[in-house]
């Protein structure tokens, strides 16, 4: 065997395991859920085979069209939301000095707690009696801005999204203060020499270097948008009449509320589906954008 040869024999056997471990646990139960979404099944007792059935119920439930429409609006809250402001301070908090240390330890303070935690903090600061929100807004003098947050369909699914935008930053904080001090000092020192600081050393020597870890991020907004479940479960259940529903939280109450678990696996596949398809789209655009 030649060097190159061993080589790739001793990558592919560090690979190996996690690999292993990977399919196991991520690539099985997806395609099992598959499986199953081909079955006419309640949980209990043998499953019947359906065909197409639960797939073709799917796509023509108006429910699962809003729910999918709601986990737009959080993905898009998630992309236009969280990595811009995850950008801005890692930026103004590269430096390492105790203050930018504070500052991301009370900005990735919300990953730290749970999301039952989070999501009950926010459904008091919405709540149209005894909310801070409105409160405030009495207080300035904009009664009339006064409303319940989370039962008036035109707004609830923004309201929910704040919530989502705040509790998810600090991680791509993180990831993004990694991106920026791991740039070689070389080009910084290049690019002050040539002139360009500030916004102009952002936008055609920062961005640039870091736009992988951007296309990153996008596809780690998506994948966990898409998969949005216990914050907006817990502040609304997916009401009032479904407005808030989204894609898991449809999934769950037609799986485990009215047993329909052939059904409820038929979701799940839509839902990776879905995922997969915006993430090559993300994936797409912001190659040819880079190009």
């Amino acid at each position: 065997m030649t060097n190159a040869g061993r080589l790739r024999a001793f990558i592919f056997a560090c690979l190996a395991p996690t690999l292993i471990v990977y399919g196991l646990f991520a690539v099985v139960p997806i395609a099992w859920s598959a499986y199953y979404g081909f079955f006419d099944w309640s949980g209990i007792g043998d499953p019947k085979f359906a065909g197409w059935a639960n797939y073709a119920a799917v796509v023509q439930e108006p429910l699962f069209w809003r729910a999918l429409k709601n986990n737009i609006i959080i993905v898009g809250a998630s992309i236009f939301g969280q990595l811009p402001i995850a950008l801005l301070l890692a930026i103004l908090l590269n430096r390492n000095s105790w203050f930018g240390r504070a500052i991301r330890s009370a900005v990735f303070m919300p990953m730290v707690l749970s999301t039952v935690v989070v999501a009950l903090i926010w459904k008091y600061i919405y709540h149209p009696q005894i909310g801070v929100l409105n409160y405030v807004l009495k207080a300035i003098g904009l009664e009339s801005w006064a409303m319940p947050w989370l039962s008036d369909p035109a707004i609830n699914m923004y309201a929910v999204s704040i919530p989502v935008i705040w509790a998810n930053i600090g991680p791509y904080l993180i990831i993004f203060i990694s991106a920026i001090q791991n740039l070689p000092s070389e080009v910084d020192e290049a690019a002050r020499l040539d002139g360009a600081t500030g916004a102009k050393k952002l936008v055609l020597v920062t961005l640039p270097m870091i736009w992988n870890t951007i296309k990153v991020t996008v596809i780690m907004c998506i994948a966990g948008s898409l998969k949005a479940f216990d914050l907006v479960f817990v502040m609304t259940h997916g009401g009032p009449a479904h407005t808030t529903e989204l894609l898991a939280t449809y999934m769950y109450n037609s799986t485990f509320a009215v047993y329909r678990y052939g059904y409820g696996s038929a979701i799940s596949t839509m839902i990776v589906l879905v995922s997969a398809v915006l993430i090559l789209l993300s994936q797409l655009l912001m190659t040819r954008k880079s190009q």
